[in-house]
């Protein structure tokens, strides 16, 4: 049975409300104030809240503001009771975070409709969070262990060859041996950070409050010495300097530098493990209506429409047909990073011949 807060002042409206709930299988917590209700809201954790918004001491939208500053409280969907019918005050309320209206004097059942549909609404948005996280731990249990042994089983190949061959390698034999151990334990150290990201993105994307206090940080980057950085380091270890194109202008977006870096990082080795040498790869980026619009463009394999829908954690196309690496988490991390950051993520392609991607940050 669902547990219904209402924070009303009037009492004859609160026990109307409360009668009305009871008589519908509600149960009910009451409040006098806002104190009272946040008080009880952050004890008791009702389902949805009903809250009058003039009161004295503590009105609704302060009722609100603090539900949604604690974690505990910030998801409960908040319906407002109001004599008021002014599009500020509704404005005001839908900014702060609330999720339905109703205008005093209002009948049994726009009240229950008001409750019915705000209650689908968090039952939907919880079993899409079940479900991602229910996709999350079946990629683990499917592809994870395949991309971790692949590098642990060369290391331990490796090593236990130059402990039982100790004595008789030539020191080029050694060093070639160590420079795989290496390589291979690298993309162990990536597959490990980027997994460990990939599930914190997640979580953080089911919580709402943490999502609003990420983009309201304050926190500004200057993206072309980032971005550009990155895509000579790239360019260098694939030894296709020459095919690198960058035209970017030195503008601020509203991410951390350690951000966009990984998104650059992201995208731009993507596009040069899907091309081929002496094909270029070119990076633009300029600012327009508020927002930086970053391009990454490749002439190599492309993506069909329905690989690009299907851009996400382990995936990996055509696989059979191309020898590749990784664990297909890389695009995904930046589609997630700039999504949370209130960016947009897009990719254009035209199969076996170019493949656009879009970044669009807020600046």
């Amino acid at each position: 049975m669902k547990t219904i807060l209402i924070i009303e002042d009037e009492v004859q409206i609160r026990n109307n409300i409360q009668q009305i709930l009871h008589l519908s299988d509600f149960d009910t917590l009451v409040a006098e104030n806002g104190l009272q209700g946040l008080d009880l809201a952050k004890h008791k954790h009702p389902d949805l809240i009903i809250c009058d918004l003039m009161m004295p001491e503590l009105d609704g939208y302060g009722v609100l503001t603090q539900l949604r500053q604690h974690s505990e409280t910030a998801t409960i969907p908040v319906i407002f009771l109001t004599a008021k019918s002014e599009w500020s005050d509704l404005r005001k309320g839908m900014e702060l975070g609330a999720d339905d209206y109703l205008t005093k004097p209002f009948n049994s059942t726009q009240l229950l409709q008001a409750i019915i549909t705000r209650l689908s609404k968090k039952a939907i948005f919880e079993q899409k969070t079940q479900e991602k996280m229910d996709d999350l731990r079946s990629s683990i249990t499917h592809a994870l262990p395949h991309e971790i042994n692949t590098p642990l089983n060369h290391i331990m190949g490796m090593t236990e060859l130059l402990i039982e061959e100790y004595g008789q390698l030539d020191q080029a034999e050694i060093l070639e041996m160590l420079q795989h151990i290496n390589k291979a334990g690298q993309r162990l150290h990536r597959l490990t950070e980027n997994f460990l990201m990939y599930a914190s993105l997640e979580l953080l994307a089911s919580k709402p409050e943490k999502v609003a206090a990420l983009r309201n940080n304050g926190v500004k980057t200057f993206v072309r010495s980032i971005v550009e950085n990155a895509a000579l380091n790239i360019a260098k270890k694939a030894d296709r300097e020459a095919d690198l194109n960058i035209d970017i202008s030195d503008d601020i977006v509203k991410i951390s530098p350690a951000k966009i870096a990984k998104i650059a990082e992201e995208i731009i080795e993507n596009a040069f493990k899907f091309s081929l040498p002496n094909t270029p790869v070119k990076i633009v980026g300029n600012s327009n209506n508020n927002a930086f619009n970053l391009y990454v463009i490749d002439h190599g394999r492309g993506m069909t429409q329905e690989q690009i829908n299907n851009v996400g954690a382990y995936v990996q196309f055509e696989r059979k047909m191309y020898e590749q690496q990784g664990s297909g988490l890389g695009l995904l991390i930046a589609k997630r990073l700039v999504e949370l950051h209130g960016g947009v993520f897009s990719i254009e392609s035209i199969y076996e011949k170019q493949t656009i991607m879009r970044i669009v940050l807020p600046q």
